[in-house]
């Protein structure tokens, strides 16, 4: 809502400087969202006159001409000689001068010669004085224009445009009426509205209003003006004050119209009479009807979008937008005036459905006084036979009061007013704030009873009221006492980590920490998570904010995937992501007949493009497997964890494990799916894990154990294997059987091919053996190792390679 603020303190004028007002709004919940001057600043400027135009004598384009500009120029007669080149200059034109020595805007006008001819000044456009960026010639004043008076007096370009930035509940402040009487609340200023007397009809015609949708318009005003001059100039002081406020001037009747829903609030339209047939009435669209609006835009109102009509046609979509075949133009002679009350609820979203908005539109959807129709039209009324004439007729008026909203009494405790702003109030100051606002109340002891007005549709309730005393009693006077409270320092076990620990540690091995959406494309379900019995579908959403984002997630891979996917085709080769998050599950458990669910933390992460960033030290390779594992491992220990062969819908059917510690599964690891890579345009392979979060908080106490002083011995051997032969049972094999002194087993090398029969390969293993206490003989050396062999041919039929 943008207005002038000369505007404003023609109806309420408090003794406060425009910094000070607007402090004052936006600490009242009206907040100014900006403020700038109507003009720039200029001196030194005055109406002039015109007398002669002659042709330079040595200038095509060039004009000589003689300006009256008042005694105080300081020229005989107070006549000047000024050179113009405007296209629009002519004798008796009144225009604004800038006299030797003003100051314009990136300008100082100085006594010149132009083209061998004196010139004591400069005649301005539009553009020149900053008023707007219209430069095709002068600025015309009107020709009763005083002589010599200063420019910015008389256009009161002295002014101050405001913009408040209101919410949707404060549909009252989208008028000049509204704005005043929150100041004078405020201020306590007196309150200077315009009179609006009832203007008494000249004939007896009118045009009867029938309301067939009621509950989309409750009350209809209209009136008959014959004999009106649409040729009427705006009077200037309309026109300036509604193009200050973003409208633009059209026609003295449209002016009207747009300056009385500017100063009461209440939209009103005007159709010709001339083109009307028979009743007015408010009614439902016909199947297939159509409306060539005022926008030339030919529209197919919805069902539910109410119509203004006549006997034959529609003539104005309700509340949105008048018809073109019914406008005013220059030729209206009669006119029909319409002042009507439409229910939010009927006009909210159909203009933004129809792809454009209105001002009444937007005063609609909000709320508009449902009382305030009477009293537009009569002041419309009032100013359309002031400026262009015309002979009224009386208001006729069609109401539906059951439809009308109603304005319940809301009780307010000054106790809990008091309780909740945590001021101390007293039953009068609560008096005499509600009486600022002008709103009727009883007061009942120390509690009022108070029906709010019928332009005030946000109060509603209790809180409503408090609200309105904590406003104007204002936010700057509550007191700001910082809240207090005892705080006991909470022991930090060192067995626990938090999830934050664990992102650093994920972060240390190389990974970039991303947060995906929790709510995914049911594709990437399909494609990358796991169904169990009781999971048999996602959670679906019941109202997404897109169609690609229909399901909860069950797996953060597929958003893992995205980030890949995504990178790559910004051109980034090598991607290191990891995401903690939930995952929401169905649940097998029923509690009162709906079935539950889960949402785990988990934590996955992908490694996508080389194992090493590029440089000079490392031959490039592609990340593999056991890159990530490595990570994996990381993050887990000193704890062991499990690897076993797995099947994953996401994740390749022959380089996936399932991922288990101390005997309980938490993830799995693997190389994604060759479809997947396929799918997604990933290019090389990325390599997944995913594993619950919960394990990894687990922190494993630091125990001491005696570094031995005697050295270790090391022995390696050789097995011959099947070809399907899992790691894992044979370590676990070696650790379950190996003596004390075996300190590890690790496998260092994997062979198969030339010298080992098919189907077989070889598994080389490193043997570490050490005691704390002596130095370990060759001969226990040698049976702990054959106690090794033993295990592995007992139990895996492996033979010792040669």
């Amino acid at each position: 809502m943008q207005f002038p603020e000369s505007w404003l303190r023609a109806l309420v004028n408090p003794p406060l400087s425009t910094e000070e007002l607007c402090h004052l709004l936006t600490m009242a919940g009206l907040e100014v969202e900006e403020t700038k001057p109507v003009a720039p600043a200029f001196s030194n400027i005055v109406v002039a006159r015109v007398l002669s135009v002659e042709k330079h004598p040595d200038a095509d384009k060039l004009k000589l001409c003689k300006v009256q500009v008042g005694e105080m120029s300081g020229s005989a007669n107070g006549v000047l000689q000024i050179v113009c080149g405007a296209p629009n200059v002519a004798p008796d034109m009144v225009v604004p001068c800038a006299l030797v020595g003003a100051k314009l805007p990136g300008l100082e006008i100085k006594k010149a010669k132009v083209r061998g001819v004196e010139s004591f000044g400069m005649l301005c456009s539009a553009r020149e004085l900053g008023l707007s960026e219209d430069h095709g010639g002068l600025l015309p004043l009107p020709s009763d224009a005083p002589i010599g008076h200063d420019v910015r007096a008389y256009l009161n370009l002295d002014d101050t445009l405001i913009t408040l930035k209101l919410t949707p509940n404060r549909a009252d402040c989208l008028s000049l009426t509204g704005i005043a009487r929150e100041v004078a609340a405020l201020t306590g200023a007196p309150l200077a509205l315009p009179e609006v007397a009832a203007v008494a009809p000249v004939h007896d015609e009118t045009r009867a209003v029938v309301l067939d949708a009621p509950a989309a318009c409750p009350r209809y005003c209209g009136r008959i003006v014959r004999g009106v001059n649409a040729k009427a100039p705006t009077p200037d002081w309309i026109k300036q004050r509604i193009e200050r406020c973003g409208v633009r001037s059209i026609s003295a009747l449209v002016d009207v119209t747009n300056y009385v829903m500017l100063e009461l609030g209440q939209p009103l339209h005007a159709f010709d009479d001339a083109e009307l047939a028979g009743a007015i009435h408010v009614r439902w669209p016909k199947a297939g009807e159509q409306l060539l609006l005022l926008n030339e835009q030919t529209v197919t109102p919805s069902p539910d979008t109410a119509l203004i009509a006549d006997e034959a046609k529609p003539l104005a979509l309700a509340g949105i937008m008048g018809g073109e075949h019914s406008g005013i133009s220059d030729s209206t002679r009669d006119l029909f005036l319409e002042s009507a009350f439409f229910a939010p609820v009927a006009i909210a979203g159909k203009a933004r459905a129809l792809g454009f908005s209105s001002d009444a539109s937007f005063r609609y959807e909000r709320g508009v006084d449902f009382e305030l129709q009477r009293k537009a039209i009569e002041r419309a009324t009032q100013l359309i036979v002031e400026i262009c004439g015309g002979q009224p007729g009386p208001v006729v008026e069609a109401v539906e009061p059951a439809q009308l909203p109603k304005r319940a009494p809301v009780r307010l405790r000054t106790a809990r007013a008091a309780r909740v702003i945590g001021i101390p109030l007293v039953a009068d100051q609560v008096e005499k704030l509600i009486g600022g606002l002008r709103f009727a109340f009883t007061r009942d002891g120390d509690d009022f009873v108070v029906t709010p007005p019928s332009h005030r549709f946000d109060i509603e309730i209790e809180e409503d009221l408090i609200e309105e005393i904590a406003r104007l009693h204002g936010y700057d006077n509550v007191p700001f006492e910082p809240p207090q409270g005892r705080l006991a320092m909470m022991p930090n076990a060192e067995t626990r980590r938090t999830a934050m620990q664990v992102r650093r540690l994920v972060a240390e091995r190389g990974y970039h920490e991303v947060v995906n959406y929790s709510f995914v494309e049911a594709a990437w379900e399909a494609d990358f998570a796991a169904r169990l019995t009781n999971e048999a579908a996602p959670i679906a959403l019941a109202n997404p904010i897109a169609s690609q984002m229909g399901v909860m997630r069950s797996t953060l891979i597929g958003g893992l995937v995205a980030t890949v996917a995504a990178n790559r085709k910004r051109q980034t080769e090598r991607v290191r992501a990891f995401e903690v998050g939930r995952c929401f599950l169905r649940d097998a458990t029923v509690t009162g007949g709906v079935p539950g669910f889960r949402q785990p933390l988990r934590l996955a992460a992908v490694a996508a493009g080389s194992a090493l960033p590029e440089q000079w030290g490392a031959p490039s390779r592609k990340v593999d497997f056991y890159d990530v594992k490595v990570d994996l491992e990381a993050l887990f220990a000193p704890r062991q964890l499990r690897f076993e062969p797995t099947q994953h819908p996401a994740l390749h059917p022959g380089r996936a494990a399932a991922v288990s510690l101390d005997g309980e599964a938490v993830g799995v690891i693997g190389e994604l799916h060759p479809l997947w890579v396929q799918k997604y345009e990933l290019g090389t392979a990325p390599v997944v894990f995913e594993v619950h979060l919960d394990p990894l908080l687990v922190a494993v106490m630091p125990k001491y154990e005696e570094v031995s002083r005697f050295p270790s011995v090391v022995r390696d051997i050789a097995l011959v294997v099947a070809q399907q032969q899992p790691l894992q049972p044979l370590l676990d094999a070696f650790r379950e059987t190996a003596p004390a002194i075996v300190r590890d087993v690790e496998l260092f090398d994997v062979f198969q091919g030339k010298g080992l029969p098919e189907g077989q390969k070889s598994l080389a293993f490193r043997v570490v053996m050490q005691d704390t206490e002596r130095t370990l003989a060759d001969a226990e050396v040698d049976v702990a190792v054959a106690q090794l062999v033993e295990t592995a041919k007992s139990r895996f039929g492996a033979a010792l390679r040669n």
